[in-house]
């Protein structure tokens, strides 16, 4: 069975964390949502998405679940992979004053699971001058170091001139991540948890799925590849990718799927009887995606 992916969503106190949460189980794109959280109060569900309450269980709409980890994060994940039915994709959403990377960590110890991305949240109004706090500045400043993509949010309540200086000083703060900015919490899914399975298409022709406010677009993966070098390739910053998802064929004839969020990639095993051609799945934000050079780093990856 393949690992369950996980997201690991973090940011200080009242940056947007529950707000993210509810919009992606109001939008799971077809996916059987889980989300741990520390304690129930900490993030409340709306309530016209609960179906039930059990005593450490939420059911909600659309076969996803809320459950409570408490102090016993490692218990909690265990107990996961035996839901039935089997969740999709797993959310973890860390308190403010967590370490998101921490978490994620944790996730090293168990197997049947496997790092999606850390998500951080970052109050486009507060995230300067919190950052310069003296109690507050080091958990900033590691919660921010890292994150995989940094969600910008309530852009909407920052002057455009408050807010470009607040993405320049982003860009340092999290030297690794890739920046989205957003307003209340309303990100694309595909770039939030991952783009949905794809089935390689017969020609090249642009992936319109949830793609508004962002630039995406398909590639097709002819010809053998060296999947580990291409995946390499596609999380070079350069590229300027906020998320990539393909399957290819290797020099042996065996299918692999390439996976990479910013700068961190992975590759895997194809779902059993998954058949060629590949193909190839980016997005990027507006303006940034670099269709001729993501093509070069095919034909660069190429075996034959």
């Amino acid at each position: 069975m393949a690992p369950l992916p996980v997201t690991v969503i973090g940011g200080y106190l009242g940056a947007g964390k529950t707000t993210l949460v509810n919009h992606l189980l109001r939008h799971p794109d077809g996916r059987r949502l889980a989300v741990l959280v520390n304690e129930f109060g900490d993030l409340p569900i709306d309530a016209d998405l609960i179906e039930r309450r059990d005593e450490d269980m939420i059911a909600i709409a659309g076969g996803c679940v809320c459950c409570s980890y408490g102090s016993d994060l490692i218990e909690a994940l265990e107990r996961m992979l035996t839901l039935d039915p089997r969740p999709d994709h797993l959310l973890i959403e860390a308190s403010g004053v967590a370490l998101p990377g921490g978490i994620a960590s944790s996730l090293t110890l168990l197997m049947g699971y496997r790092l999606d991305a850390v998500l951080v949240l970052a109050d486009a109004e507060t995230i300067r001058d919190r950052a310069a706090d003296r109690y507050l500045a080091d958990t900033i400043a590691r919660q921010l170091a890292e994150a995989d993509l940094v969600l910008l949010n309530k852009a909407d309540l920052v002057p455009p001139g408050d807010l470009a200086d607040t993405l320049t000083w982003l860009e340092g703060a999290s030297p690794r991540a890739r920046i989205v900015t957003t307003t209340n919490a309303a990100v694309s899914t595909g770039i939030a948890l991952g783009l949905a399975a794809m089935r390689p298409p017969q020609r090249d022709h642009a992936y319109s799925h949830d793609s508004a406010g962002y630039d995406t677009d398909s590639f097709p993966v002819t010809e053998p590849v060296q999947a580990e070098a291409l995946a390499r390739a596609l999380a070079d910053p350069t590229l300027c990718l906020l998320r990539a998802k393909g399957f290819v064929t290797a020099a042996n004839g065996t299918m692999h799927t390439i996976q990479t969020v910013a700068r961190r990639w992975s590759v895997s095993p194809a779902p059993a009887g998954l058949a060629g051609p590949g193909r190839l799945v980016a997005i990027a934000l507006p303006g940034q995606l670099d269709r001729d050079a993501i093509r070069r780093a095919i034909e660069a990856a190429s075996t034959t």
